[in-house]
């Protein structure tokens, strides 16, 4: 680690200030590409080498996984790795997520409790509604319910608030039957990761008291994307020392997500929560050249900020920009890739120097067809993966499913697709038989204990369910990989669901599609395996 004089020559005189300074409530005011990434990892190798501080106590918070990779591998590049041993630098979600871990007992779980995506969440609203709403009603429904958990608002809360739409009343309605729902199936969402170590911390003093002890240093990026909920579990794990562990970074002028409950005030409210807050200003960018600066620095001085700050660079002023105006977005795509292809022909550079960068991911489709037409090799980043997309994983979940029956996750999610009537109430019974019988959900259905929690009349469907299982299994057992797989898809009538959940005929036919690649990746893998049995 750098020494305090070679700090200073390292580190320009804010950045400096900014790792140096310890044990004082601290936000990093940082602009658009002036290091404040570099300002965090240096602080962290600061308080270990300098300090000598306990690497566990020390949490590093970000927003991405890619982000916190980098700042971990860029603080084992200013130390040795051994010095950072029990360093934790995760995202929000990995910090809830470990709390939940240690804390299951508390929050009415047991360990190895599932965690359900947006997918999931959505799949069991439109159950829990009970009556055919169109998307829209369904995913306004679980928008609503997870805003409610961003802002700790309870399901008791909710209800009691005034409703004025619909939607509203309908989500307020399930949301208890929802979080009934998770309890049953020994799950949490996303959003419980914040929400649930909220409650946690709040209803338990032990809990709270050894939380606040082990998190003496607490580092937090991007911190005016942060919500309601999570400032307040930032506030609580440092409340014991008055915020001296501290350190908030960034900028009210890159605050992107107030769609989804980001509180860019947020900045703001520090100053009155930690009256001790000292604030560090990074103004000078060290990416853009000075014409690019001004051109932001016009932009941004429009905006309502709390923090004045200027950009500024020595890179010099730089070449002057373009800007076109299309008169849509097919035009604009022409122009894109148009002028992209002019450059390269002028100056004779690699497709690899190129980047296109586009606000929202519904650009990309007319940018990829520019692309295509032209014969521009490209790779597409930061879009949905293809294992991600709902008719993938529910096809993966039958899949694993049979390969592994006590694979509670897979059971939870096969169960309803397609729909079978399978309520939160019967999910729930299930679950307590799983628990005193000690055995995976689909164990449960054949259970002797199911009889105490669920009357024979209700059993039906989780019969039928349980058989057609069962002769997936049998039938994978004597038949190769690509005739079960097609066998699956044929018994769970796949391409059906798609038809009837699909918002278009068009949106069915491409979601089937996806899963006939899958199927024919699937099959190329198992064509593979008997090329090598043959060899060996």
């Amino acid at each position: 680690m750098p020494n305090s004089l070679s700090i200073h020559q390292q580190l320009n005189e804010p950045q400096a200030h900014a790792v140096t300074h310890v044990n004082q409530p601290m936000l990093v005011l940082a602009g658009a590409g002036s290091g404040k990434t570099r300002v965090i990892t240096y602080k962290i190798a600061w308080l270990l080498s300098h300090h000598g501080v306990d690497p566990k106590s020390i949490f590093a918070v970000t927003f991405t996984n890619k982000a916190a990779q980098e700042m971990k591998e860029r603080v084992t590049e200013l130390l040795d790795a051994d010095l950072c041993q029990g360093l934790t630098v995760c995202t929000f979600h990995r910090l809830g997520l470990t709390i939940l871990k240690q804390e299951v007992r508390a929050i009415g779980r047991s360990p190895g409790f599932t965690i359900f995506d947006p997918q999931d969440s959505l799949m069991v609203i439109k159950e829990l509604l009970k009556v055919d709403h169109d998307d829209a009603v369904i995913e306004r429904v679980r928008f609503l319910i997870s805003n409610w958990k961003n802002d700790l608002i309870s399901p008791e809360e909710a209800r009691a608030l005034a409703m004025t739409s619909p939607s509203e009343v309908a989500a307020a309605r399930v949301y208890p039957e929802y979080e009934r729902y998770l309890l049953a199936c020994n799950a949490v969402d996303l959003d419980d990761l914040i929400y649930l170590p909220n409650r946690l911390l709040r209803q338990f003093d032990t809990v709270r008291l050894k939380w606040q002890d082990r998190v003496r240093y607490l580092l937090v990026d991007e911190y005016q994307d942060t919500n309601a909920a999570q400032y307040q579990l930032v506030k609580t794990l440092v409340a014991a020392s008055q915020g001296q562990g501290l350190t908030a970074v960034g900028d009210d002028d890159q605050s992107i997500y107030a769609w989804r409950g980001a509180q860019p005030e947020n900045l703001q409210q520090l100053a009155t929560d930690f009256p001790t807050l000292e604030l560090v200003k990074l103004e000078q960018n060290y990416r853009s050249m000075g014409r690019i600066l001004n051109l932001a620095n016009g932009v941004i001085q429009h905006n309502p900020r709390p923090f004045e700050k200027t950009l500024w660079s020595e890179l010099g002023f730089g070449e002057p920009a373009l800007i076109i105006g299309s008169s849509d977005d097919e035009r604009e795509a022409e122009q894109v890739v148009a002028n992209l292809m002019q450059h390269r022909f002028q100056h004779q550079r690699p497709y690899s120097e190129y980047a296109i960068l586009y606000r929202s991911n519904h650009q990309s489709r007319k940018l990829e067809q520019k692309l295509r037409e032209m014969h521009i090799p490209y790779s597409l980043s930061g879009g949905l993966s293809f294992f991600d997309r709902s008719e993938i994983k529910d096809f993966m979940a039958y899949l694993r499913l049979v390969a592994n029956p006590k694979d509670d996750t897979a059971f939870v999610r096969a169960i309803n697709t397609p729909r079978r009537g399978i309520g939160a109430s019967t999910l729930e019974a299930l679950s307590q038989t799983a628990k005193l019988a000690e055995c995976s959900l689909f164990e449960a259905i054949d259970a002797p204990q199911l009889h105490d929690t669920l009357s024979p009349s209700r059993q039906g469907a989780l019969r039928q369910f349980s058989a057609l299982i069962v002769e997936l299994m049998e039938y994978s057992d004597a038949h190769s990989v690509p005739a079960s797989v097609e066998h699956l898809l044929t018994q769970i009538e796949l391409q059906a669901w798609l038809q009837k959940t699909s918002a278009s005929i068009e949106q069915s036919e491409a979601r089937w599609r996806n899963v006939e690649e899958l199927q024919e990746w699937i099959r190329s893998i198992a064509n593979k395996d008997e090329e090598r049995q043959l060899v060996d």
